[in-house]
């Protein structure tokens, strides 16, 4: 055994001694293996859904129609013994049939509160971009502050408070741009491919395997509220040493300074790489940060959060190609 390895294996024995994972780890593959018995590939989009919940971030799902945007998601709630609501997003929705209203108690002549379904642990939110600017502005503090206030009163929203949302780009009838305020509160935006070949024939041999059972009715939960709190609380106390702190806030920072984005992200997207590579580390089973984690986070963190500029966008650079070019420009701290 040579120096290089013995020092790795006092390393491991180390970390081991330091941050015990395994637990959250069984936890993370057994979803990871209730799903795949539905969803065909898409592996990286699970990982980053997977390292969502445990940096305790909301999370935008886009691609075109057809591509299991609603079904992963319904997927990943069955998964988890907590409280699901879904919200289908359309133009004539109002703030109050997602947040609640105060109904008048003729018994009582009062008025009390009746709980939108919001209120719920697990919130999927389908075509949000159909929903018009007020609907969407209701969203706001109860994305960031985990609460709402209504007349006067606020009302906390019960742990732990996962938002996912799904959005075609495509079709632009009927559906409004979300603002930039709202993209900021999402953790990641996740873009959805299609399928290759191998993974369509995979697709439509399951398919007609299942004749006519549901494809979701062996899905089996895994994890229950506690168990989600306390691995959150876990990933937090994973090490981030400061070098690459600085490495986090130089390519966000890059993003300011580049010419082919009108705008650049904000230091809530910092905080959000920051938590994100957390998540990474503790989904490889490391309780601490390595510059990948940090690379593996910054796309998805960064891609809704800039603007590129409009003669660049003529171009046809996207938000994802610019932001890669930053990630290879930047040095990795040694």
């Amino acid at each position: 055994m040579n120096n290089e390895t013995a020092a790795a294996n006092d390393e491991n024995i180390n970390f081991q001694s330091r941050l015990d994972l395994a637990e959250l780890q069984q936890g993370i593959e057994a979803i990871r293996q209730e799903i795949s018995t539905v969803i065909v590939g898409q592996q990286k989009m699970i990982d980053r859904l997977l390292v969502a919940i445990l940096a305790n971030g909301h999370v935008l799902l886009e691609g075109v129609p057809g591509v299991a945007k609603t079904i992963t998601a319904k997927l990943l709630a069955r998964t988890l013994s907590l409280d699901f609501s879904r919200i289908q997003f359309t133009p004539d929705l109002m703030p109050s049939d997602i947040l609640g209203t105060s109904v008048f108690d003729l018994s009582k002549s009062t008025f009390d509160f009746k709980k939108g379904p919001i209120f719920s642990n697990f919130v999927l939110i389908d075509e949000i971009n159909r929903a018009p600017a007020k609907t969407q502005a209701a969203l706001f503090e109860v994305m960031e502050e985990r609460q709402i206030t209504v007349e006067g009163t606020c009302y906390e929203m019960e742990a732990p408070f996962l938002t996912i949302a799904t959005q075609n780009p495509i079709e632009q009838e009927g559906t409004y741009r979300l603002p930039e305020a709202q993209l900021d509160r999402f953790l990641f935006k996740i873009t959805i491919e299609y399928p290759n070949l191998e993974e369509e024939i995979s697709i439509l041999q399951r398919e007609n395997a299942l004749q006519e059972r549901n494809k979701l009715e062996n899905i089996k939960p895994v994890l229950n509220s506690e168990q989600i709190i306390k691995y959150q609380a876990l990933v937090k106390h994973i090490v981030v040493e400061l070098q690459l702190i600085q490495y986090i806030a130089r390519i966000v920072t890059n993003t300011r300074e580049n010419a082919f984005l009108y705008l650049g992200a904000s230091p809530r997207a910092s905080i959000a790489i920051l938590n994100a590579a957390k998540g990474y580390a503790a989904l490889r089973g490391r309780d601490f940060v390595t510059p990948e984690d940090i690379k593996e986070a910054a796309i998805p963190v960064l891609q809704h959060r800039v603007v590129v500029a409009p003669e660049r966008e003529m171009e046809g650079l996207t938000s994802q190609e610019i932001i890669k070019q930053i990630i290879d420009t930047v040095e990795i701290p040694r």
